[in-house]
């Protein structure tokens, strides 16, 4: 299992550097590689700079992704095209990391189900603009999550303090909720819900964590209440509607988004949980609760917005992939003859994904016409 875990992982990385590589600049990358007020290309850091103000103000709030956005495109086609690979090898690691399963099996499943649950695999990972609104962005809301959840206490309530975190939390708390609309506040509800419960346990809290979540709040906050939001809103479509039909629109959107575009992984959770909770009686940990009551939230706050992709859904469907790794971890604690049945079921997930990249590369290239 390890060897082919290996070999799987391997042929994984290949195959999305070339994927990456047949997806050219598209769309909103050409815009954002220029400053967007005036479409002069971007050729230093101040420029970016630059843009993100007039950006903020006149087009929406988030900077973070729009900034890292704007450096990678900077760097150029080939550059960018490594750091997508490298970003999905780290945000792979990052699941492992928040689940507590950090074998190597765990490690190819994580990247698997990115790909193979993914609802829009190419806009939400290798479009350039939507990797850095989705991908680069979840890892940082994963490890922002991370620093929290291990204060749990569970299988290791003697984990030593992460070296420094005061410094670093403020500025990755921002990153967590100035990332997208629904997951900033999601990730602040997660730092709350994990300080009531150390208080519950312990009496108080550290410093950091209150630092960390007041950062991540002032982050969402910013993000939400940017200008440039409610200059596109005034844009849309739906402005044109009466209340009654937009809440009908809305909770169409929200409807679409559980059954089409996550319900792949709704059903993969659903059936770890069922052979977990129902068969093993093994209930939920405090992580895992607090992960999905994120997911429902992150899932639940579009109904704030006149749109709803299905790229969107990519930090929902990451929060539930973390779980899902979790519950897999817990069956295989009781029951290790399940090892090879759970590896066989993702396989037939990373196969799914590996079809997704060979079509679009045999397209690419002119081998299916």
């Amino acid at each position: 299992m390890w060897i082919m875990s290996g070999i799987m992982i391997v042929v994984s990385v290949f195959v999305i550097y070339l994927t990456h590589r047949a997806v050219p600049f598209m769309m909103d990358d050409i815009w954002y590689s220029t400053i967007l007020s005036n479409d002069t290309p971007i050729t230093s850091f101040s420029d970016i700079i630059q843009s993100q103000i007039w950006h903020y103000q006149n087009w929406g709030g988030r900077s973070m992704t729009h900034g890292i956005l704007q450096m990678t495109l900077l760097a150029g086609k080939e550059a960018a095209d490594i750091l997508n690979v490298i970003c999905t090898l780290v945000l792979a690691a990052m699941v492992c990391i928040v689940s507590e399963n950090r074998r190597l099996p765990a490690f190819l499943a994580a990247m698997a189900l990115t790909l193979g649950l993914n609802a829009n695999w190419r806009m939400s990972m290798f479009w350039q603009s939507g990797a850095a609104n989705y991908l680069y962005i979840t890892v940082f809301i994963l490890a922002f999550a991370h620093c929290y959840l291990r204060e749990l206490s569970g299988e290791h309530p003697l984990r030593r303090p992460l070296p420094r975190i005061t410094l670093w939390v403020i500025p990755l708390g921002i990153l967590a909720g100035w990332s997208n609309e629904n997951m900033g506040p999601a990730m602040w509800i997660l730092s709350v819900a994990v300080m009531a419960s150390v208080v519950k346990e312990k009496g108080r809290v550290e410093p950091w964590m209150v630092l960390g979540s007041l950062s991540c709040l002032a982050g969402s906050v910013m993000c939400i209440a940017a200008p440039g939001n409610f200059v596109r809103v005034h844009q849309s479509e739906e402005d044109m509607y009466g209340v009654v039909w937009k809440l009908f629109l809305r909770s169409y959107r929200e409807c679409r988004a559980a059954l089409d575009y996550l319900f792949p992984t709704l059903l993969v959770l659903g059936f770890l949980w069922i052979v977990s909770c129902c068969v093993l009686k093994q209930a939920l940990c405090r992580r895992d609760n607090i992960l999905l009551g994120c997911a429902l939230l992150s899932w639940g706050a579009f109904i704030l917005s006149p749109h709803y992709p299905d790229r969107a859904c990519f930090g929902t469907m990451v929060l539930c992939i973390c779980v899902i790794l979790s519950l897999a971890k817990k069956i295989l604690r009781r029951r290790g003859e399940l090892s090879w049945p759970l590896w066989g079921g993702m396989a037939l997930i990373w196969l799914r994904g590996m079809y997704f990249c060979g079509e679009f590369l045999a397209v690419s290239w002119g081998w299916i016409k």
